[in-house]
């Protein structure tokens, strides 16, 4: 029988594969022992991937005082960004509302890093997003997680408007002129002193952009960071804080999920308090700035004459600065600039402009309708919003909004074939 011989070769063994680990880390507070558990967390985590065998430790991604509820979490849509490159192959987080309070918004999280083959895992609910019934698990877990979040959202509403009922003051912090001790309102002096000469020299003649201009000579600094603006005095003119009494609940949350504050035009009861706080100037002074002030709108006018002659004035507004948007018509190009941007350049607000022919092609597809009438858009909008270039919110006056997004021409494209011969003819002549 012949013999058979099968020669095997000489194998290396490999090395095992390490599987890439990263954690992530949330606070909703900036409380200190908020951030005490927010350092805990990271803490926990470092020293329990870099423990365990197999695994390689890729980092915590921890936020700071934000809510699960909000899409501007820095760390979170860095630690997304490194999924999709490949750096990490399981993501561990303490629970499903650490990692969103959005039901939607946690489904398709898991299901695009599901997609790349990137695991999540729940340490409070032992769960793992690539289980079998993880999907099925989260969506109970998560639509809990958002019940739980507007609970505890209109529990607190309840609280404010209750707090407001009683003439009782509510989120009086970093008011220019005023400082919180020990959860008094008390003068700062210094400050205090800027607001009387404000109000002095506005009552004197001096408008609101000199006045801005006099605070910057003088490196006054604003409560919040940035530079004092003829809005920004105007504020502080406006304000009947400064008075010792408070309108009350002149803006509100609309909703849990998006947080975000409007003016209350209406909505819900306002309330006017006596003598909820230290005054900085008397009813006296006031009033006369206030009369000024209605005299010198009713002598402009811009409001009312610019609104009646285009349908987007006044409700185009930049969210960069918060500035709303100008016309201009330069050489038959009709297109709308940031206010900050026109007055200050590019360095001040570095927003695009918007062609008018955008804003009437998207509103009309936003409304529905083939022909846009300027009725129309006011009474169904309340406002655009102008977030980054190539997009437009525009907000209902119920509250929700549809989101647009649109390309900026390059500039050849832009060209017309008039244009074209005109330059043609230009480098004729030249040669």
């Amino acid at each position: 029988m012949k013999r058979i011989i099968i020669k095997k070769e000489k194998t290396i063994a490999t090395m095992p594969t390490l599987t890439k680990v990263a954690a992530y880390a949330r606070v909703s507070s900036g409380k200190d022992e908020m951030l005490h558990s927010l350092a805990a967390q990271v803490s926990h985590y470092s020293d329990y991937i870099q423990r365990h065998p197999g695994w390689l430790y890729i980092g915590v991604y921890a936020d700071e005082a934000v809510t699960g509820t909000k899409d501007n979490r820095p760390e979170f849509k860095r630690l997304l960004a490194d999924c999709r490159d490949g750096k990490i192959d399981l993501v561990l987080t303490k629970s499903v509302s650490r990692f969103a309070r959005n039901t939607v918004d946690l489904l398709e999280t898991v299901r695009e890093l599901k997609s790349m083959d990137v695991d999540v895992f729940f340490e409070e609910q032992n769960l793992h997003s690539m289980s079998g019934d993880g999907e099925l698990m989260l969506t109970i877990l998560a639509s809990y997680a958002q019940e739980e979040s507007r609970s505890a959202s209109e529990n607190c509403k309840w609280r404010i408007r209750k707090r407001f009922e009683n003439g009782d003051l509510a989120n009086l912090r970093f008011m220019f002129g005023y400082q919180i001790v020990k959860g008094k309102v008390e003068i700062e002096p210094e400050q205090a002193a800027i607001v009387r000469m404000v109000f002095e020299d506005y009552i004197g003649g001096m408008g609101g952009t000199k006045l801005a201009e006099k605070l910057k000579r003088m490196d006054i600094s604003r409560a919040f960071s940035g530079e004092w603006r003829s809005e920004r005095v105007i504020e502080i003119i406006k304000n009947e804080k400064y008075t010792g009494n408070a309108l009350l609940q002149k803006k509100y949350v609309v909703d849990h999920l998006s947080k975000k504050l409007v003016h209350n035009k209406g909505h819900l009861p306002k309330y006017y308090a006596e003598g909820t706080h230290p005054a900085i100037i008397d009813q006296e002074t006031f009033d006369k700035a206030q009369a000024i002030l209605n005299s010198r709108r009713l002598k402009s006018k811009t409001k009312s004459s610019t609104c009646s002659r285009y349908p987007f004035s006044s409700i185009l507004q930049c969210e960069l600065c918060g500035k709303k948007y100008k016309r201009k018509d330069r050489k038959g190009k009709v297109a709308w600039y940031c206010s900050t941007y026109l007055q200050e350049g590019k360095a001040a607000c570095p927003s695009k402009q918007v062609p008018e022919s955008v804003l009437y092609s998207l509103s009309t597809e936003v409304l529905g309708l083939e022909e846009l009438s300027a009725d129309t858009l006011r009474k169904e909008i309340a406002e655009i919003l102008v977030p980054e270039p190539g997009k437009l919110i525009f907000v209902f006056h119920d509250r929700h909004t549809v989101e647009k997004r649109w390309q900026h021409k390059s500039r050849s494209e832009s060209w017309t074939e008039e244009m074209r011969e005109v330059a043609r003819e230009r480098t004729k002549r030249r040669c």
